[in-house]
């Protein structure tokens, strides 16, 4: 009979990748948005907290409508 610890220890390869994107997904969309100056929606604090709070869908819904122009540099 599998146990948790067998279970978890059985998937952590197909999980490991997973969760490894994740953490640097958070990371590159977290740098992005204290070095950014200007945005859609919002502002700087807004935007880290979806970031950093919202896994997976918080760093994607911040390239999508979060980022403003680039060339507003």
């Amino acid at each position: 009979m599998n146990t948790n610890i067998d279970l978890l220890i059985e998937y952590l390869p197909f999980i490991a990748p997973l969760i490894l994107l994740q953490i640097g997904l958070a990371i590159f969309s977290a740098v992005h948005v204290v070095r950014h100056p200007h945005y859609r929606f919002g502002n700087r604090m807004m935007w880290l907290l979806v970031v950093l709070l919202i896994q997976w869908i918080g760093p994607l819904v911040y390239f999508v409508f979060g980022r403003g122009d680039e060339h507003d540099r």
